[in-house]
């Protein structure tokens, strides 16, 4: 039995989710199925291919956007963006096919938890073996460090596999990777050499990142901003700006991304009260393309759209500047 696992690439959760899908497909239908991990990156328009399902029995898509397409048979997410295209929430609401699982929840703090909860509920999986996996992916994605330094300074062990998986570009081994996540406490898998060869340099560029944003980052109204189009592509941690500034309520960045795009990142500052968030940041970035959170988002450009971007950006750092914080 062939089984795809699609999911949102270069994401802890992201992983975490295929990895967790894989240990319940597993415990459903034996050790000897074969899993094919396929990350997938959002973009404008279907970011999903015939290829990403060809060959499968079943297919999963996991912390990523939802797909129409027939081969579908079961769907994890908890992004409230996760219907872009004209028809997709139709689809997802309409009564199931044989076979077919789809499940939802834009109030859940990560995929994995989410994932581990309904298989665990209608379907008897037992996760507990998986707790740390998914106390982590619970942290990381919903922002629930305790403070900007434990989220910013990579102190932890699942804090270097996610830089690991920011930073990786190798098909096979994301795919072991994921599988490790499963069979290999962290802190042993974030010391295996194949591992530290990719976070040892990530951390390096990290911390010249934290000096870069120091230098060009402004905080005005409320948001810090800060503008690396001129810079050479990376892969950022947008907690920084929350390092940094502290007292900012919002943060909003543009850079090139090393995937060949460009990216607009937004959040709301995860260490404030909840409430004094004004503005859904995904219903903002859905207007440009993207989406994601209320309390985080972002939007993607290809190289030549820059005037788009420029445009998103002054749109949306217009509309989060309160004139009633100096």
């Amino acid at each position: 039995m062939r089984v795809h696992v699609l999911h949102h690439g270069r994401c802890f959760d992201g992983a975490a989710s295929a990895a967790l899908f894989g240990a319940f497909m597993r415990a459903r239908h034996g050790s000897q199925i074969e899993l094919v991990h396929l990350p997938k990156h959002h973009r404008r328009g279907d970011p999903f291919q015939d290829t990403d399902f060809a060959g499968a029995d079943e297919a999963a898509v996991v912390d990523f956007r939802y797909t129409q397409h027939p081969q579908l048979t079961w769907y994890f997410d908890h992004h409230r963006s996760a219907f872009q295209l004209p028809g997709d929430r139709a689809h997802f609401e309409a009564h199931p096919q044989h076979g077919l699982q789809r499940f939802h929840d834009p109030a859940a703090p990560s995929c994995t938890g989410y994932l581990a909860k309904i298989a665990g509920e209608q379907f008897g999986f037992d996760s507990s073996g998986c707790a740390e996996l998914i106390r982590w992916a619970e942290i990381i994605d919903s922002a629930g460090f305790p403070s900007p330094e434990a989220a910013v300074l990579y102190q932890d062990p699942a804090m270097h596999l996610a830089a690991w998986i920011q930073t990786a570009d190798d098909p096979q081994a994301i795919a072991t990777f994921i599988e490790e996540l499963i069979v290999t406490p962290l802190a042993t898998l974030a010391q295996a050499e194949w591992v530290r060869e990719i976070v040892e340099p990530r951390l390096i560029a990290h911390r010249q990142d934290i000096e870069l944003i120091r230098r060009i980052g402004r905080t005005e109204a409320g948001v810090f901003s800060y503008d690396l189009l001129d810079e050479d592509p990376r892969i950022l941690s947008h907690f920084i700006p929350y390092y940094l500034a502290p007292g900012a309520h919002y943060s909003l960045g543009v850079y090139a991304h090393p995937d060949g795009d460009l990216r607009l990142s937004v959040g709301f500052n995860p260490w404030f009260e909840r409430g004094l968030r004004t503005h859904d940041l995904a219903q903002l970035c859905e207007r440009h393309g993207g989406g994601g959170h209320p309390f985080v988002a972002g939007a993607s450009f290809d190289l030549d759209q820059v005037d788009q971007l420029r445009a998103a950006q002054a749109d949306i750092l217009a509309t989060l500047r309160d004139p009633a914080i100096s």
